[in-house]
């Protein structure tokens, strides 16, 4: 069996391979252009990646991919080259072997959907365009894609390590005090972490959407991440995740999960494209697995959410008491409720101090 060339460039847009055969030249031009030609089969990538074939396959279904025949030359050098990543990536300790196949997961789970976003955009322009220019725009547009989403990602794992690693001119000493104050206890390689969480969402939404046309609606949702995203960035907070009509935060601390809570509250009411939001918060043990959050602290702020009044923010005991010595917000305990899961839960009314709306 040959072996890929050590010094070959897979998927270099500079030197994409021709497409072959008389099917759709554009797909495989892009196909060509993005990962080079399909050369290696199951068992030859696997072996060339120096893994099992099962491992390969396991792997290959986690990033979201069905099934190839074992005949089938399916696969490229930029195949390998990523088996062989994932595996240097075991040997540093990054990774284990158990948790590779939830990694790939996770990274077929988010990249996937914005790689769909940018095909849809690229073939948006190229039928603009007439139809007829896919090569020139595939040539022309994905390194610029390219380029951006790596910035992007840098910036993130930038702001990311501003958070978690020890700074210059900080001691040692701080650092570990810092890192044991946030950390509850480890979970494998998943810390467990005291955090703020915060459910957003919009009131009445199924009701609405059904009396919108597709750009209608589009352009709500559209105004409903973008207000919220920047409040949520501009209060320290990091969205989670986006589900439809809500969307799911997380904050350091009980100050900037209200702080974020409110201002989104005030900038709803001013803004008469949007519909009234009403947002849950919680505060406890947060279980932060590959960029999702996971545990009674989410479920908690969930439930929140669905008890509170349109224009409202409704916190848990926990949340409510970190908050309970500044002067900048309202706490008023309600009566405990019984929802799904929780035979008592007791809700607390956020407001800013000297509001008594609400």
């Amino acid at each position: 069996m040959s072996t890929p060339s050590a010094d070959k460039a897979a998927g270099d847009p500079a030197s994409p391979e021709e497409p072959e055969g008389n099917g759709p030249a554009g797909y495989e031009f892009v196909e060509s252009l993005l990962l080079g030609p399909r050369t290696w089969t199951r068992s030859e990538v696997a072996h060339l990646a120096g893994v099992g074939t099962e491992h390969a396959a396991r792997i290959w279904r986690a990033l979201g991919f069905p099934a190839v025949a074992d005949e089938d030359p399916a696969f490229t050098d930029a195949d390998v080259e990523a088996l062989r990543a994932g595996e240097r990536l075991i040997r540093a300790g990054v990774i284990t072997a158990e948790s590779e196949t939830m990694m790939a997961r996770a990274l077929a789970h988010h990249l996937s959907r914005l790689a769909e976003w940018q095909m849809h955009t690229l073939a948006a322009k190229i039928t603009a365009d007439g139809g007829d220019l896919v090569e020139e725009s595939a040539l022309t547009l994905l390194p610029e894609l390219e380029l951006l989403q790596r910035h992007v990602w840098r910036r993130h794992l930038a702001a990311h390590a501003a958070r978690t690693l020890p700074r210059e001119n900080a001691s040692p000493d701080r650092h570990r005090e810092d890192t044991r104050s946030s950390q509850v206890k480890p979970a494998g390689e998943f810390p467990v972490l005291r955090r703020a969480v915060g459910f957003t969402d919009m009131v009445g939404y199924t009701r609405m959407s059904r009396g919108l046309d597709g750009p209608e609606l589009a352009r709500m949702i559209d105004r409903f991440e973008e207000l919220t995203s920047s409040v949520i960035a501009e209060g320290r907070g990091r969205v989670v995740k986006t589900i439809g009509d809500e969307v799911l935060f997380v904050a350091d601390t009980a100050d900037d999960a209200a702080g974020i809570a409110l201002e989104i509250a005030s900038r709803t009411e001013a803004d008469p494209a949007l519909p009234r939001l009403r947002t849950g918060l919680a505060h406890g043990a947060v279980l932060n697995r590959f960029g999702d959050v996971y545990g009674s602290t989410v479920n908690t702020a969930a439930r929140l959410t669905a008890l509170a009044r349109p224009g409202t923010t409704l916190v848990d005991t926990e949340l409510a008491a970190e908050l309970a010595h500044l002067a900048a917000y309202s706490l008023r305990t309600l009566r405990p409720v019984s929802v799904r899961g929780y035979k008592r839960l007791r809700p607390v009314l956020l407001r800013p101090a000297g509001d008594r709306t609400g």
